[in-house]
């Protein structure tokens, strides 16, 4: 892995975001929201704590949009980083831009940057946080905070 534009290999970078990412997502107001359960499943086996939401739940995006928009006050939006995650993040934000909420793009633009391209899918953050661990000679759990108890959403 070489250094980014802040000098910092990307593993670095990712865990220091990936702490932001946690503390923000322990706010009772505030939703992480991703395409489906295997992306769930991935920010969970990193310890991600607080509300989860998939998008691809059969409802409407329209449906989903306003769902979210009545229970949270925070969205942070973690679509993959391919074609059709780019879509789906830039309809979410015109369905949600008008409610009273923060929308949160700007983690997902930042794990783009820190990727640059080595992975496209939410699902495979964990198994790419693990190879860069086991890289450094240590399990990802030696990099990675104590997980919190996951709401069951």
């Amino acid at each position: 892995m070489h250094p980014g534009p802040s000098g910092e290999e990307p593993f670095d970078q990712f865990l220091d975001l990936w702490d932001r990412l946690c503390a923000a997502s322990r706010s009772p107001d505030t939703v992480v929201v991703v395409e489906g359960e295997r992306d769930r499943r991935a920010l969970r086996r990193l310890g991600l704590p607080g509300s989860i939401l998939l998008v691809h739940r059969g409802d409407s995006l329209a449906t989903t949009a306003h769902r979210i928009a009545r229970a949270n006050r925070r969205v942070i939006v973690l679509t993959d980083w391919d074609g059709e995650g780019g879509v789906l993040a830039r309809r979410l934000k015109e369905f949600l831009e008008a409610e009273p909420l923060d929308l949160d793009l700007e983690f997902r633009r930042r794990l783009a940057r820190i990727l640059r391209g080595e992975l496209v899918h939410v699902e495979g953050l964990h198994g790419w946080a693990r190879r860069s661990a086991e890289a450094r000679g240590a399990t990802l759990d030696h990099f990675l905070p104590e997980p919190d108890e996951p709401d069951p959403v």
